[in-house]
């Protein structure tokens, strides 16, 4: 052991150790319990930046602590390699993304390995290579033969720079989220899973995770979007078509001004074909992106039909509108608008002078104002004939029950959940196993041409895929008919890949399944990480996922995830870190400046997990000085464990007792960590650890000037508590903490240690510490025995030589005493 700390040689040797000795590759056991630990798998962006540090080492800590329990623990990594990026940098380096993808993951992989993470990398996974994706190409062919996929046109967000389909939440004020290019409403074919099909089970379900953030699974109830309601039948008059509309609110049916359908509606489409007008309008609601938020914000505009609708109970004529706000793909594409009771339905009706009537009245009877704003609250019904005077909830049931025997309509449940639409217009992604022939239609690729392979060596002409320009991958046989047939040039959406790579990771070296049984030992998922802008996109579908995978019998479990912590951001100067902003952190600089076990100690001591952490330069600083003094004083005391047998076999009932006070707060201390450690609050684990180190520090220091007695008694402390200390701390700074343990000569290397219990004996105790103070401000701290009376406290307490100095020339009034906490003196 070298008396200076030099963190990078020793983590360099520490890791090869840990190589050599494939500390980390785990196999199922059923003979211990297991834990599986996985970090959301990063994009190979070729550099990794300090929100990926943080991110990976809570993860790494979590799985260190749960190996100390004696846990069968695996901890996996892989790489999210397909997505936009890359093909980005084709273009703007003139080099093929699978070169790029490639080259950054062996850059990336180091930077892991540099930072000490306990990741078995034997099953590290690539989710570009064809041995990953020829198993979802597999699995979306049985999910087609069950009517789970198909393909229909519909409306897009479309970013015409990037020339690919966007998510809603890819939309930002309008543009494309990597492009910024105003992004266009098209409606292009695509294809679609079914996870509408799963919608109530996928609601349900949340119930069934307690150990995911309440926010988390408010933001997929809120997305998956449940509403109880009606369907209600309006006639066209003088025109064929019904029109459906479903609606929450059955109560304002009778306060029914004006129906609006969507400029992508059938009646719009077919009246717009002698409307000139019309026509003009549903083409300039084309630039309207798909994403709510903005559709919610926007200006409302429309155009009249010249049609009108009966109303299904009192047949009054209704005109009907375009608006743009409506969204097809929502319910039917048609609402009832009720501009007294609805405020996106008043701001319509304001501008284009529409009637507005009043059929709900606030259950205090109280006038409102609708010269400011609609009445949207529930209430009592007034204007609406036989249903007057019932209350909101009453009149939903009337209402609806008169519809459904009218036969004008009838209860139904509705989703704000879409189907997911997995096609993009895209090279670098698995390539859809579709084949189209004129003849037989789109058919799966049979499955003996599985994997259907994306070829990497290609040239980038434009930001169009160069798929659509490959015969040589397009052109083959129809697998029906034999004749002349295309394949599909569309690639499936990313988040396929991220839906079920955890599962993957438990039999990564299985080529004959998808998966086998090993994914049933491991999963779920015992402890997720990662950030909550995943929230719903991700995470839903992963879930949605994992209910396919157990359907198929692949998996049997209902939900992927049990426990999931969303660990906050990493600002500096009150921002998120990013490029843009020129305000990262390279953390390869910091290690290579102060070691591995800064970066992490810091990014654990900083803030909580869930919270921001605002970076510090002053705090890494500190985290480097505290492991300087650990190293110095581990160094200096090393031959505490060798001096005799009697220090590691030391008889307790031998202690003295200014010694034993001093264990059972290491002992406390012990206890609190392992609560922290349970909560994940390691924050507070790094500060309980620094608290338990002065203490020892402390008492070494005064073993030096004791008695031959005192000062076996005091190693023994000593001895101990730097056994616990460096087992509370082997998960945040596995390194520092290996050389140190190895140095102290206790038994075996610290990663196969067991993580620490407190000791009864120390626990208990003869005296007890109290503090006492003067008027409520601390003045001093006093020992007395543990069954002391309470006036003997008293007597102690004011007979203490500092208390004394506070009190000379004051009147005692009163003393309080707090059992086994204080003593309160009022003057």
């Amino acid at each position: 052991m070298q008396e200076q700390y030099e963190p990078q040689q020793l983590e360099v040797e520490t890791q090869q150790l840990w190589e050599e000795q494939q500390s980390f590759y785990v196999t199922e056991d059923l003979c211990k319990e297991k834990f599986y630990c996985l970090a959301m798998f990063p994009y190979p962006s070729g550099k990794l930046h300090m929100g990926h540090v943080r991110n990976y080492t809570i993860g790494d800590v979590i799985a260190r602590y749960q190996r100390m329990l004696g846990k069968n623990v695996l901890q996996p990594m892989g790489w999210d390699a397909f997505g936009l990026p890359a093909e980005n940098a084709a273009i703007q380096h003139n080099v093929a993304p699978a070169k790029w993808t490639y080259e950054n993951i062996t850059q990336m992989r180091e930077q892991f390995k540099r930072l000490g993470f306990a990741f078995d990398w034997r099953r590290e996974i690539t989710t570009c290579k064809p041995d990953y994706y020829c198993w979802e190409q597999w699995f979306f062919t049985k999910l087609f033969a069950k009517g789970l996929v198909y393909k229909k046109s519909a409306i897009v967000n479309w970013d015409p720079v990037d020339q690919t389909i966007l998510a809603n939440e890819q939309v930002v004020n309008g543009r494309g989220w990597r492009s910024g290019a105003l992004v266009e409403r098209r409606e292009i074919p695509q294809w679609f899973l079914k996870i509408t099909a799963y919608a109530e089970e996928l609601l349900n379900d949340l119930d069934k995770l307690p150990g995911w953030p309440e926010e988390v699974r408010t933001m997929q109830r809120n997305w998956i979007g449940r509403s109880e309601g009606a369907s209600i039948y309006f006639e066209v008059a003088d025109h064929p078509q019904t029109l459906e509309v479903f609606t929450t609110r059955p109560d304002t049916l009778l306060g029914v001004t004006y129906l609006a359908v969507a400029p992508q509606h059938p009646l719009a489409e077919t009246i717009s074909k002698n409307n000139t007008a019309i026509k003009t309008f549903i083409e300039e609601c084309r630039s309207i992106p798909t994403a709510e938020a903005v559709i919610a914000t926007m200006e409302k505009r429309g155009i009249n039909t010249g049609l009108k609708a009966k109303h299904p109970i009192t047949n009054e004529l209704i005109p009907i509108w375009i608006a743009n706000f409506v969204v097809m793909d929502y319910g039917t594409g048609a609402v009832m608008s009720v501009p007294a009771h609805d405020q996106r339905d008043y701001e319509f009706a304001q501008k284009y002078q529409l009637p507005l009537k009043q059929v709900i009245k606030s259950a205090d009877q109280a006038e409102h104002d609708f010269s400011k704003n609609a009445f949207f609250e529930p209430g009592t019904l007034i204007n609406s004939g036989e249903f007057n005077n019932l209350t909101s909830a009453e009149a939903c049931k009337a209402i609806t029950d008169f519809l459904i025997q009218k036969q004008k309509g009838d209860r139904k449940i509705n989703y704000r959940l879409r189907d997911w639409s997995i096609s993009r217009q895209r090279y670098w992604g698995t390539p859809v196993p579709i084949i189209n022939c004129e003849k037989c239609g789109a058919l799966p690729a049979p499955e003996q041409q599985l994997p259907v392979v994306l070829p990497e060596n290609v040239v980038f002409t434009g930001a169009a895929s160069p798929l659509r320009n490959m015969p040589e991958f397009y052109q083959t046989q129809c697998p029906q008919c034999g004749g002349d047939a295309k394949r599909d040039t569309d690639t499936f959406d990313t988040f396929i890949e991220s839906s079920w790579y955890y599962a993957r990771y438990a039999c990564k070296n299985q080529d004959n399944a998808m998966l086998d049984d090993r994914a049933k030992y491991w999963l779920p998922v015992d402890q997720y990480v990662g950030g909550i802008e995943h929230a719903v996109m991700h995470l839903l579908y992963a879930r949605f996922f994992h209910k396919l995978l157990r359907d198929a019998g692949l998996v049997n479990s209902d939900e992927p995830f049990t426990r999931l912590l969303t660990q906050g951001m990493v600002l500096k100067d009150g921002a998120k870190m990013s490029k843009s902003k020129g305000n990262t952190v390279d953390p390869n600089h910091l290690i290579e400046k102060y070691g591995a076990d800064t970066v992490r100690l810091f990014s654990m001591f900083a803030a909580p997990p869930e919270q921001s952490l605002e970076w510090s330069d002053s705090g890494v600083e500190g985290a480097y000085r505290f492991l300087k003094r650990l190293w110095t004083f581990g160094y200096s005391q090393r031959n505490i464990s060798s001096n005799n047998h009697t220090i590691k076999n030391f008889a307790w009932e031998n202690i003295a007792q200014s010694h034993q006070i001093i264990r059972r707060q290491i002992h406390e201390l012990l206890q609190q960590a392992r609560y922290d450690y349970e909560r994940q609050q390691f924050n507070t684990v790094v500060s309980g650890c620094m608290k338990m180190f002065n203490l020892i520090q402390e008492l070494a220091n005064e073993a030096n000037n004791a008695n031959t007695e005192e000062q076996i008694s005091s190693q023994a402390v000593v001895y101990e508590g730097f056994s616990i200390l460096l087992r509370l701390l082997a998960p945040v700074v596995p390194h520092i903490t290996h050389v140190l343990w190895q140095a102290w000569d206790f038994p075996e290397l610290i990663i196969n240690a067991k993580f620490p219990k407190s000791a009864a004996d120390a626990l208990k105790s003869d005296v007890i510490e109290l503090v006492v103070q003067i008027n409520g401000k601390l003045r001093g701290q006093i020992t007395v025995n543990a069954n002391a009376d309470e006036e003997n406290i008293k007597a102690t307490a004011l007979y203490n030589q500092n208390v004394q100095r506070h009190l000379e020339g004051q009147t005692v009034k009163k003393v309080i005493v707090v059992p086994k906490k204080l003593v309160n003196i009022v003057i």
